[in-house]
C-alpha cells in the first residue's frame, strides 16, 4: 500500500501543477480578451497546448494507476500462495518494476515446484519405508503415522488424531512396556516360532516451535536370524579348526607312543606325552574361554583398591604403571575386570612391540575411572578397528576372536564402554571406562 500512496501523491502533484498552469493561462486569456481581438485569439491559442498536455497526463496517470492496481493484486495472490499470476509489461515508467516483478514470480514458481516435488518424494519415502514411524505432538496426539505403523499398531487403520496413550494401552504388553520405559530398546513379541524381534528408538525435536516426539519401530527378526546363522557357522568353523589342530597331533602322538611301548623304546615317551599334555591344556583353555564368554555372570561389585588390584595383576603379566591414582577406591567385580585386563595386556605383548613398552595408565574421571592399556606394536587399520570388538573376529592365524569381545562384554556389564585408537608414534591404546556406582 505504500507504493499506492506514492503513486497517488505523484498523480495529484502533477495535476496540481497542470491546474496552476491552466489558471495562469486563463488569467492571461482574460487579460487578452479585454485588450482586443488579436490578443484574445493569442490567449486562446496559448490554452490549447495545456489542454492537450493535460489530456496526455491524465491518460498516462490512468494507465499507471491500472498497472499499480494489477501489481497490488498479484502481490495479494503471492500472499495467498498463488505464484501463477503474471503481468503484461506496460509502456510507462513502471515497466522495469513489472519486469522485475515477473522475474520474481518465475523464481517463486520454480521454487514452489521444486519444494512440492521434494515433499512428494519425502512423503513417498516415509509412507513406504519398512520402519514404522509415529510422530506425536505435545498433547500426545498422533499427527503422522506411515503405512508400516498402521499395519503394525493399527490393524491397517489410520492412526492420525488418536491419543498416543490409548494406542499404548491397546498395544502388545512388551511394546507397551518399552514405550512407557523410555529410551531405545530391543524387545520381542510373540512366542517361539512366531516371535518377532523389534527395535524401538525415540527422538525429541521441535516442529513449528513446539516439542514433538518421534517413534521408530523396526522389525529385526529376519536380519537377526540371518546374523545368528552366520555367527553359528563361524563359531562351528573356529571350533572345528581348533579341535582339529589339537586332536590330530594328540591322536598321532598317542599312536606313536603305543608303537614305542610295543618296541620297548620308552626313552622318547616323555616328550610325546608332554606334547599331548600341552595340546590338551590348550584345548581345555580354548573351551573354557568360550564357556566364560557365553556364561558371563552379572558383576558382583565390591570396593577395591586400585594399587592392590594392579599389584595382583602385575604378578601375572608384565607392564609398566606410573602409580598415579593408586590410592583410589572403585567398585567393580575384581575377577571379571582382571580377566578383561589380562586379555588386553596379553594382546599388547603379542603386538610385535618391545615388551618394556607395554603400559597401563589409570586416570580419575569426573564420574568414573579410565584404564588405558598401551603398546608400541603395529597398531590396527581402520577396518580392523571397526570389527575388532565383534565376537570371533580375529586377524591372528590361531586367534579365537574372544579376547577383545570378552573385555567389551565385561566393561559394558559394568555400565561402561571400551574404545580402541592408534597411538601417535605407533602402537595401539585400548581404553576401558568404568562409571562410579553407589
Amino acid at each position: 500500500m505504500t507504493m499506492r500512496r506514492v503513486v497517488i501523491a505523484d498523480r495529484w502533484r502533477v495535476m496540481a501543477m497542470w491546474m496552476a498552469c491552466m489558471l495562469l493561462s486563463g488569467i492571461a486569456a482574460l487579460i487578452g480578451w479585454r485588450s482586443g481581438w488579436a490578443a484574445h485569439w493569442i490567449a486562446i491559442a496559448s490554452l490549447l497546448p495545456w489542454l492537450v498536455l493535460g489530456a496526455l497526463l491524465w491518460r498516462n496517470l490512468s494507465r499507471r494507476a491500472a498497472t499499480e492496481r494489477a501489481l497490488l493484486g498479484v502481490i495479494a495472490s503471492y500472499q495467498d500462495g498463488d505464484y501463477s499470476v503474471g503481468l503484461a509489461v506496460p509502456d510507462n515508467d513502471l515497466a522495469p518494476l513489472v519486469k522485475a516483478h515477473n522475474a520474481l514470480g518465475d523464481t517463486l514458481r520454480a521454487q514452489r515446484l521444486a519444494l512440492t516435488q521434494r515433499e512428494l518424494l519425502l512423503d513417498t519415502v516415509v509412507q513406504n519405508t519398512p520402519v514404522a514411524l509415529l510422530l506425536v505432538d505435545p498433547t500426545r496426539r498422533i499427527v503422522l503415522a506411515n503405512l508400516a505403523a498402521r499395519r503394525l499398531l493399527g490393524d491397517g487403520h489410520r492412526l492420525e488424531g488418536r491419543h498416543f496413550d490409548d494406542l499404548v494401552a491397546n498395544a502388545h504388553p512388551a511394546l507397551a512396556e518399552v514405550l512407557e520405559r523410555g529410551g531405545d530398546s530391543l524387545f520381542s513379541v510373540g512366542e517361539e516360532e512366531e516371535e518377532d524381534i523389534l527395535h524401538l528408538s525415540r527422538r525429541d525435536f521441535r516442529l513449528n516451535g513446539k516439542s514433538h516426539e518421534l517413534f521408530l519401530l523396526r522389525q529385526l527378526t529376519a536380519e537377526l536370524r540371518r546374523q545368528e546363522v552366520r555367527t553359528w557357522k563361524k563359531v562351528i568353523r573356529i571350533i572345528s579348526h581348533e579341535l582339529n589342530n589339537s586332536l590330530a597331533p594328540i591322536a598321532s602322538l598317542a599312536g606313536s607312543s603305543l608303537e614305542l611301548l610295543r618296541r620297548g623304546q620308552t626313552e622318547r615317551l616323555p616328550q610325546a606325552l608332554g606334547t599331548i599334555e600341552e595340546r590338551t591344556r590348550h584345548l581345555e583353555g580354548f573351551i573354557r574361554g568360550y564357556a566364560r564368554f557365553a556364561k558371563l555372570p552379572t558383576p558382583r561389585r565390591e570396593a577395591t583398591s586400585w594399587s592392590h588390584f594392579l599389584a595382583g595383576l602385575k604378578s601375572q603379566v608384565g607392564f609398566t604403571w606410573d602409580g598415579m591414582h593408586g590410592e583410589g577406591i572403585a567398585r567393580f567385580d575384581a575377577a571379571q575386570v582382571e580377566q578383561a585386563l589380562l586379555n588386553l595386556l596379553k594382546n599388547a605383548h603379542e603386538a610385535d612391540g618391545p615388551a618394556a613398552d607395554v603400559a597401563l595408565r589409570l586416570r580419575r574421571l569426573p564420574a568414573g575411572w579410565r584404564v588405558d592399556v598401551m603398546d608400541r606394536g603395529m597398531g590396527m587399520s581402520e577396518a580392523v578397528i571397526a570389527h575388532a570388538l565383534l565376537p570371533f573376529y580375529s586377524t591372528k592365524r590361531n586367534g579365537t576372536g574372544l579376547g577383545l569381545a570378552l573385555a567389551r562384554e565385561i566393561t559394558e556389564a559394568h555400565g561402561g564402554h571400551i574404545s580402541l585408537a592408534n597411538r601417535e608414534g605407533g602402537g595401539l591404546m585400548v581404553s576401558l571406562v568404568f562409571p562410579d556406582h553407589a
